[in-house]
């Protein structure tokens, strides 16, 4: 995987809900959502995987990350992935 930080949206098989992060080692936060013993990934946990990646995008740097993880998990930024991902 190249450098730099990915914002991603994953949806769990069970329950249908959808997580949105950004990480700098996409593989391993993965691993971790997907694993019930992790302490760190408690928010995926609670709502059952298994997790599936529905969305990632490449961003420059940490900040440009955070922002638009900001953006995905606001009203116009759910809209938006809902419709890019065809979810009603």
């Amino acid at each position: 995987m190249a450098r730099g930080f990915r914002v991603y949206v994953i949806r769990s098989q069970t329950t249908g809900a959808f997580y949105i992060g950004q990480t700098s080692d996409l593989e391993s936060r993965l691993r971790q959502h997907n694993d019930p013993k992790n302490k760190r990934s408690l928010h995926t946990k609670r709502r059952r995987g298994p997790w599936l990646l529905v969305h990632e995008e490449a961003l420059g740097s940490r900040p440009e990350a955070m922002a638009r993880e900001k953006f995905l998990k606001s009203g116009h930024g759910r809209l938006w992935l809902r419709k890019i991902l065809g979810v009603r």
